[in-house]
């Protein structure tokens, strides 16, 4: 019986990762279902009073309450640990979640973090605002320099936190650089991969001690349901996350984590569609009048080309680019888009575009906008499935409205 820790059992052979997305992790019921089961439960039923007390206590494996622990999820887990190359995994109801319960589970009143300036909005709230209404310090930094990162340790820094590219300006940051300096202060380097896509970008592999991902992004890739999930040693699932999750209660519903295994069976195919189409976009954006700049990671004119074909090997699936005529540029641009929809998600099989800054990143100052290149002209497109001459036409035309 799995119990609250519970790894799916894998074989004993090393698959290929196509394979592994498509069968890891997998547990039958007496059936025999193809497909992994869904198990729309809240509790579950034991035999005696003497087997809750057991199970309760540890003493005896199995699944308690669907808050704690469900086949569901631990299948999802399971299979995102053989994705992620880490020891264990804990699915949360979203990727904020994934990361608040990261944070909150191993910080306390009187510690320090260190963060990359250049964050999801909501991300750089947790570090901004949150943390520090709980005694907990926090320091922001340039994430491409290393010099800043080492300058801003603290003998009391628990954490160091960053996104890969970044939102939404697609920054990368060297994860092995910043990895080296969390180890040698003692400290945990937390990745929210969401950007580059497990597919492109292996943070644990790099040296950094957890990564997150909002699984509502490409992992789910069509845009259904809410999901988060938080990777790393056991040491720390086990020692610092699971009891917080268990206690807090942000878990995923099983419904949610029986989408995201079916997501995982056709990420590897969905993502290289994703990036093919938008390096050529990113190619076909340098060349159009009416465009100010183009941020690509595949690009050579991006300031961190190499490290991101070092690191990611491709450019992944985000552009940004900068229309002239700012914000009222900007909107004409996006309304006369017909293909490419207007929607501050990602990683959707549809092409998404927003205005990261009267959306995601309006709550930030004008001035920490500015710091972050995030100006009124810049738009964040989501490459999706669809036909990429499509996409240029649709580009064309806003570009003919502006």
């Amino acid at each position: 019986m799995p119990t609250e820790s519970f790894h799916a059992p894998q074989p004993d052979y090393r698959s290929g990762l196509e394979t592994d997305l498509i069968h890891a992790g997998t547990m039958r019921s007496q059936h025999g279902e193809t497909s992994e089961g869904l198990y729309l439960t809240s509790g579950y039923i034991y035999e005696t009073a003497e087997q809750a007390e057991a199970r309760f206590k540890g003493e005896q494996s199995g699944f308690i309450y669907s808050r704690f622990a469900n086949p569901t999820v631990a299948m999802f887990e399971a299979r995102m640990c053989a994705l992620e190359g880490a020891e264990m995994a804990r699915a949360t109801a979203s990727g904020m979640a994934a990361v608040t319960s990261t944070m909150l589970c191993q910080l306390s009143a009187g510690d320090h973090v260190v963060a990359a300036k250049a964050l999801f909005g909501s991300c750089r709230y947790v570090i901004e605002d949150l943390l520090p209404r709980f005694g907990i310090a926090m320091t922001l930094v340039d994430g491409t320099d290393l010099d800043q990162w080492a300058a801003a340790m603290r003998p009391n820094t628990k954490v160091l936190f960053l996104e890969s590219p970044t939102n939404p300006t697609l920054d990368v940051i060297d994860i092995a650089g910043v990895a080296k300096i969390a180890t040698s202060g003692g400290a945990r380097l937390v990745v929210d991969n969401v950007f580059a896509t497990p597919m492109h970008q292996r943070p644990l592999a790099l040296g950094a001690h957890i990564v997150v991902y909002s699984a509502t992004k490409h992992i789910d890739g069509q845009g259904r349901c809410l999901g988060g999930v938080v990777l790393g040693s056991e040491e720390f699932i086990m020692g610092s996350l699971h009891n917080f999750l268990r206690q807090t209660g942000p878990s995923i519903s099983p419904f949610n984590a029986w989408v995201m295994l079916k997501g995982l069976e056709t990420l590897a195919l969905r993502v290289a569609r994703h990036v093919e189409s938008a390096g050529i976009l990113a190619s076909y954006l340098y060349n159009l009048e009416g465009i100010e700049r183009v941020l690509y990671p595949g690009h050579a004119s991006h300031p961190q080309h190499n490290l991101a074909m070092s690191q990611m090997g491709s450019g992944g699936p985000m552009v940004a680019f900068e229309v002239k005529g700012g914000k009222a540029g900007a909107f004409k641009f996006a309304n006369a888009l017909g293909t490419i929809q207007i929607s501050n998600n990602l990683g959707d099989a549809k092409s998404l575009i927003t205005h990261p800054a009267t959306t995601t990143h309006q709550r930030l100052s004008e001035d920490a906008r500015a710091e972050l290149g995030i100006t009124d002209g810049l738009l964040r497109l989501s490459v999706g499935l669809e036909e990429v001459g499509d996409l240029v036409r649709d580009i064309d035309a806003g570009l003919a409205a502006i």
